[in-house]
């Protein structure tokens, strides 16, 4: 069974930087496709980035491009999401989510088969 561990969140200011980190285990990492979703109080789980599973392509949400970067390390197990000139519109739980179609980077959540159990972000003015 695939599992996905997220870790990284935290409170920073406006402007400063966060580094998210996903570890998936139970299955062989460059098997999957991966992705970040984010979502506000209120509001619908919104993609973010996708990567494929060699890091050959990736897609982003218009609103983040040039500020993350999604990043992975098929050795470690491991994708990152390096954010950067955080705004509080960022503000959200963030998820990563896995996708088994490893030549995918879909931007909706119904592609993604696995997905971990967030972690919060928060960005003050």
């Amino acid at each position: 069974q695939v599992q996905l561990v997220e870790s990284g969140g935290g409170l920073v200011q406006a402007g400063g930087s966060l580094r998210l980190s996903c570890a998936l285990s139970g299955r062989s990492f460059s098997n999957y496709a991966m992705a970040w979703f984010r979502q506000a109080p209120g509001k619908e789980r919104e993609f973010v980035a996708a990567i494929t599973w060699n890091g050959g392509s990736t897609r982003y949400v218009d609103s983040v491009k040039g500020r993350f970067t999604i990043s992975r390390d098929n050795a470690k197990n491991t994708v990152y999401l390096q954010m950067n000139s955080l705004k509080p519109e960022d503000t959200a739980v963030y998820y990563c989510a896995a996708d088994r179609s490893r030549y995918s980077s879909a931007n909706y959540h119904i592609a993604y088969n696995y997905w971990g159990q967030g972690t919060q972000v928060t960005v003050s003015s």
